[in-house]
C-alpha cells in the first residue's frame, strides 16, 4: 500500500509470493479500511500486519515550524498508524484463533529519533515518540486477546524516505558520515531492518509484545559525554552558530 499507486504495483509486482498493491492515504480513515478491505477479499484473512510509512517533515528550527506542517507529519506519522492498528483490531476481532499461535501480529515502524531528541526535525521526533507510546498502549490490550504488537525502530538506514531532503545537512548526503560514528561504524540497509520486521512478526518472537526493537548500530547506547562516545571530539560553538545564528536572523528580519 502506498500513496504513490504506480509504486505499489511495482513492489507488488517484484514479490515471488501472490501480492496485490493498494493506493491509499493512510491518514484518511476510509483509504484505510479500504486497504484492509482489499486484503481481506483477496487472501481471505489477515494474520501479520506491518505499519511503515512515514515522513520526515521540515528541517525549520523550532521558532520557525508551522502548525500546518506539524499537523501534516502528526496526520501521517501518528493519525495513521493509529488508524492502522485500529483497523488490524477490528479485523482480528472477527477472525478465528488457529490452532497455534496468535489471532494476528501488528508490527509498526518506529525509529531511534522515538528513544532520544533532537533540535532538528522536531514534528518526526514528536511523532515517533507517539508512535512508540501506541505501541505500548495497544500491546497491553491486544495481549489477553492475543494480538501482540511491536515495533522496530531504525537508526540511519539510506533510503528514498530523505530523498528530497538530499542536500540538507541531517537529510540524505550525510548519512554514511553520521553513521560512521555508530559502534558498528556504518549505515543500515532496509534489508536488516525487514529481517527485524520478519522476526517479530514471526513464531520466534511469540513471547514478545510491547517492544521496541532498535536496529540502529548501537547508536542509541553511546555515552556521548564520555571518551569512548566522542565527548569533546567536536567544537559544540560551531553547531551552536549554524543553528542558532540564522535562527536569529530571522527573528530580527
Amino acid at each position: 500500500m502506498d500513496i504513490d499507486a504506480d509504486a505499489a504495483h511495482e513492489v507488488a509486482g517484484s514479490l515471488a509470493t501472490p501480492s496485490i498493491a493498494v493506493a491509499a492515504d493512510i491518514s484518511e480513515e476510509a483509504a484505510v479500511a479500504r486497504y484492509i478491505d482489499a486484503g481481506v477479499e483477496a487472501f481471505g484473512r489477515i494474520d501479520l500486519h506491518h505499519l511503515n510509512a512515514g515522513i520526515f517533515g521540515s528541517f525549520d528550527h523550532l521558532p520557525d515550524l508551522s502548525v500546518d506542517e506539524f499537523d501534516r507529519v502528526m496526520a501521517v506519522n501518528v493519525r495513521g498508524q493509529f488508524l492502522g492498528v485500529r483497523a488490524a483490531f477490528r479485523q482480528y476481532r472477527g477472525q478465528s484463533r488457529p490452532s497455534q499461535g496468535a489471532i494476528g501480529t501488528i508490527a509498526v515502524t518506529g525509529s531511534i529519533a522515538g528513544l532520544t531528541g533532537s533540535a532538528d526535525l522536531l514534528p518526526y521526533h514528536v511523532s515517533k515518540h507517539a508512535v512508540h507510546g501506541l505501541v505500548h498502549a495497544a500491546a497491553v490490550y491486544g495481549g489477553p486477546i492475543g494480538v501482540r504488537v511491536n515495533a522496530v525502530a531504525p537508526g540511519i538506514v539510506p533510503t528514498e524516505l530523505f530523498a528530497r531532503a538530499a542536500t540538507a545537512t541531517g537529510g540524505k548526503n550525510d548519512m554514511e558520515q553520521r553513521a560512521s560514528t555508530t559502534p558498528l561504524r556504518r549505515a543500515g540497509s532496509p534489508e536488516e531492518i525487514a529481517g527485524v520486521v520478519a522476526f517479530l512478526l514471526s513464531e520466534d518472537s511469540a513471547y514478545v509484545t510491547g517492544q521496541i526493537v532498535s536496529a540502529d548500530g548501537g547508536a542509541t547506547v553511546v555515552n556521548t559525554v564520555r571518551p569512548a562516545g566522542g565527548a569533546g571530539a567536536w567544537d559544540p560553538a560551531g553547531i551552536d552558530a549554524a543553528m542558532y545564528t540564522t535562527a536569529g536572523e530571522k527573528q530580527q528580519s
